[in-house]
């Protein structure tokens, strides 16, 4: 049960050499499971000359190969005759989980009760570091499905004493905040946006209401919409990070970072370029291993498993808030990153340049954007922003504003500006972008070149 702000203090302000010890003594383990109980990793094992046995510390884990996505995908149905990832019997399995499969077919996940006992134990970490606890009642306007994000929520608030509002979306009626007078409420910056938007048409201030706190995740986000959404509600913004794999890392009252549970789960970062892990402050994929305590047993398994997210370690420092487990940067997905005269561009950047402060007393934050192939050979970049009212509102103004937030971190394209970059807007009214026909989480940078 919580304590303070701490849900589990012990495992939470372990020093560090404490928690290298523990980590190191449960990446025996987990290795060890996963000659014993994973039909994938007895034949890696195997086919890489590994000897679980070999595999003693942090350090062993960095010499192992790096998986992806894709190896899971091709060591399922229909390429394979069973899933070669499910480390436990059937009837061992309480529930089974897809990823979108926006990249091909869906990645397969199965989770033991005990999965799901950790997951939630991960989220109620998250939920305590951010001064959440007993009482506190919270909306969850994500859906309840495949993905894991709603369900552990919900299973980490029975843990810490919290009220679940499962209303699965941000678009509830306004007596659900009347009656039940939420405390918090979890959700997209733009889902947030939007209820905040709804409110005020409705006759309604969102800045009195019973939220105390606001709670962003599923997806990264500029630091100027998180801004913009805390002036809108008046309330503070905290961030979380999660995936069906089991990463699970949140913000702390700091908001310096994501701490990651590291008991729990083993994350490292990786340059596919240089084929190699990088040292803490440089950027690369976040490489995570499940880590499983003595005796432990897991439905899906993973080892050095790379996410295709970006991100960078910031400090394993004790932080202010007293836990001692290390902090990261946002993770930023790399699919939602394009490359433009070799610039790496993430749809964030856009995100960023669109928030701009004086931005918004004209749009809705609802953006998308488009890279094409010019006549001429150029690359333009098209962005698209929703107005209120796209009659009265100062373009050049605000295309002057997002061009220099936008090349201020990108110098080689602000070198080629205007000649082989270029960038063009549009404005339309509310409902008008392409994205706002799309189901569900819309993909807002596309590249058609």
């Amino acid at each position: 049960m919580a304590t303070g702000h701490y849900f589990d203090p012990i495992h939470e302000t372990l020093p560090r050499d404490e928690l290298d010890a523990l980590i190191d003594k449960r990446i025996r383990y987990t290795v060890e499971y996963a000659s014993l109980h994973s039909p994938f990793y007895q034949r890696w094992f195997r086919e890489h000359g590994i000897k679980p046995r070999d595999v003693q510390c942090h350090d062993d884990l960095r010499k192992l190969p790096i998986i992806s996505g894709r190896t899971i995908r091709e060591n399922q149905p229909p390429l394979k005759e069973d899933f070669f990832f499910r480390s436990v019997s059937w009837e061992d399995i309480f529930t089974v989980h897809e990823t979108s499969g926006t990249s091909g077919t869906p990645k397969s996940f199965f989770l033991t009760w005990e999965d799901w006992e950790r997951y939630a134990s991960k989220y109620a970490r998250i939920f305590a570091s951010q001064g959440f606890g007993r009482g506190d009642r919270v909306v969850i306007c994500a859906s309840y499905g495949m993905n894991v994000g709603a369900n552990t929520m919900t299973l980490a608030a029975r843990d810490i004493g919290m009220t679940i509002i499962p209303t699965g979306k941000c678009t509830f009626p306004r007596r659900i905040l009347d009656s039940y007078r939420p405390t918090g409420i979890v959700g997209s910056v733009f889902k947030l946006l939007r209820l905040a938007r709804q409110l005020k048409e409705e006759g309604h201030d969102p800045q009195h209401t019973s939220i105390e706190r606001l709670i962003v995740g599923g997806e990264s986000f500029a630091d100027e919409s998180r801004k913009y959404l805390a002036e809108v509600w008046d309330r503070n913004v905290f961030n979380t990070y999660g995936s069906t794999e089991g990463t699970m890392c949140g913000e702390c009252t700091e908001q310096s970072g994501l701490h990651v549970p590291e008991d729990l789960v083993h994350l490292d970062v990786y340059d596919p370029t240089m084929g190699g892990f990088v040292p803490d402050g440089e950027c690369g994929r976040a490489v995570l291993t499940t880590l499983l305590p003595e005796g432990g047993r897991c439905g899906t398994l993973l080892i050095n498993y790379d996410t295709e997210d970006t991100t960078v370690v910031i400090s394993r420092d004790i932080c202010p808030c007293g836990r001692t487990h290390m902090k990261i940067y946002t993770p930023q997905r790399e699919a939602e990153t394009v490359w433009i005269l070799g610039t790496p561009v993430n749809r964030v950047d856009i995100e960023r340049g669109v928030f701009q402060r004086e931005n918004m007393e004209y749009l809705t934050g609802e953006y998308e954007a488009f890279v094409d192939v010019e006549d001429d050979g150029g690359v333009m970049l098209r962005v698209c922003m929703e107005a209120f009212d796209p009659a009265v509102i100062p373009r050049e103004d605000i295309g002057e504003r997002f061009i220099t937030s936008f090349l201020r971190f990108k110098p080689g394209l602000a070198q080629a500006f205007s000649q082989d970059f270029r960038v063009q807007f549009n404005f339309t009214s509310r409902g008008g972008l392409e994205l706002s026909r799309v189901k569900g989480r819309p993909k807002r940078l596309l590249d058609r070149r």
